[in-house]
């Protein structure tokens, strides 16, 4: 392969699944690669919502710290490099391209040799992320787990520490049905003697994760309970909140704003304080406030526009739904919200939409986009008949852009408009605002 394009062709080109899970496919491939996972130096994050926010905060802390720090994400908003970061810095085309050619040899003969085909796409991009930070490109690396725990291709590494930032209904179809099950999955990255910093989380995926980790002689930390966080408040787009825990007691502010952001915030402090237990080295409480008040990550309730007040969130199952009509009833009642929502067919479409018509004074547009890799798409008509006879009026808009023009001919200076559902139509989305907005 000569350019980048060639190579993203190359990663994308993959199937996506294989009919069986395994964790065998993705070890051979990293044996054949030198297995660079055993020369890093890792934290391991799973949950079904909260990872992304709780990684970035986690990187903002070690980089106040004065750590290099290396960040393996997923999906990406805008552009596919920033999968792989480096102190918040999306690696340069040509490192994606080489290292697509670093793996490729190896793909081809696993494709030649193994029964059910050679790796997936996300095991190729996993792989490559570790040969780079193998390479030394950080002093540490924050591993956001794809899917689910058990299986997932990240879960070859072994980690100094492990975090499970939340449990909920979410790829269920390959998940499980009930969160007992679906907390089985995300415990599979429970490694032994392998301390693990975990959410609140529901009596029944606890007992689950409990018993994984007194199972493997893992230190389980829990919000709630060896830490805690209080309920912040929120003023003029920034939240303040204490975390406890650890011997310390922190007043901290932040930029993310809900309940749920403060809770992952906590988290994230949590295994700053393992981390450098482990290191034997003193946490240093500044390097907290510095890095809890810089983390910034986009598309989580994000304001693009302050004349009109835009905002857009990727809350793209029930339970994000649930955490943000709870901060938007909570801390924005000033004037009417104008809602626009698109998800995707395999999630809860109907469920997310009747959450997100709790908020109060809301209207809400239902809208589509250009799904990647040819997804589909909710029913929209569908579920705007069925939210036809209650209190929130449900309207069908096919072109969002057109949906977000007739949002702002109708809004004061008190009302605000928010994008939200799929990550994917988010990032189309912010794309769009930042150009049609970047007089702002």
């Amino acid at each position: 392969m000569k350019t980048y394009e060639e190579a993203l062709a190359f990663i994308h080109g993959r199937t996506k699944f294989k009919k069986i899970p395994t964790l065998d496919r993705m070890n051979r491939f990293l044996e054949l690669l030198g297995n660079p996972h055993q020369k890093i130096q890792a934290i391991h994050i799973a949950g079904t919502n909260g990872k992304g926010s709780t990684l970035t905060y986690l990187r903002n802390i070690l980089q106040a710290d004065g750590y290099s720090v290396g960040t393996y994400t997923s999906p990406f908003l805008i552009k596919f490099n920033e999968r792989i970061s480096v102190d918040g810095q999306p690696i340069a085309d040509d490192e994606i391209l080489r290292l697509a050619n670093l793996v490729k040899p190896v793909v081809d003969q696993l494709d030649d040799t193994l029964p059910e085909g050679g790796p997936t796409e996300f095991e190729i991009i996993t792989a490559m992320m570790f040969s780079y930070f193998a390479e030394g490109h950080a002093d540490i690396v924050l591993v956001e787990v794809g899917l689910g725990g058990l299986y997932d291709s990240t879960n070859v590494v072994t980690p100094l520490a492990s975090a499970i930032t939340s449990i909920g209904y979410d790829h269920m179809q390959i998940l499980g049905n009930t969160l007992s099950e679906i907390a089985a999955q995300k415990a599979g990255i429970i490694k032994p003697n392998v301390p693990v910093v975990i959410g609140k989380l529901e009596s029944d995926p606890l007992k689950v994760i409990a018993k994984t980790a007194a199972n493997h002689d893992s230190q389980l930390f829990t919000l709630g309970k060896e830490f805690d966080v209080s309920t912040p408040k929120v003023d003029n787009w920034q939240q303040s909140f204490e975390y406890s825990g650890f011997d310390a007691d922190i007043q901290l502010t932040s930029q993310l704003l809900g309940d749920y952001q403060a809770q992952n915030a906590a988290i994230a402090i949590s295994l700053y304080f393992v981390y450098c237990k482990l290191l034997k080295k003193k946490a240093a409480i500044s390097s907290v406030l510095k890095g809890v008040a810089n983390a910034q990550w986009a598309g989580r309730f994000e304001r693009i526009s302050t004349n009109p007040t835009i905002v857009i969130d990727g809350a793209h199952n029930v339970p994000a739904a649930k955490q943000l009509t709870t901060l938007l009833n909570n801390s924005y009642s000033k004037g009417k919200i104008y809602m626009i929502i698109a998800v995707l067919a395999d999630k809860q479409a109907q469920e997310i939409v009747s959450e997100m018509a709790q908020v109060k004074n809301a209207e809400i547009t239902l809208t589509t986009f250009q799904t990647p890799m040819n997804r589909k798409l909710f029913d929209a008509n569908l579920v705007e008949k069925q939210e036809a006879n209650k209190k929130v009026a449900v309207t069908y808009q096919p072109d969002f852009k057109s949906a977000i023009m007739k949002a702002e001919e109708k809004m004061n200076s008190d009302d605000l408009l928010l994008v939200t559902g799929s990550l994917y139509f988010i990032s189309e989305v912010r794309a769009y605002l930042l150009k049609y907005h970047e007089q702002i």
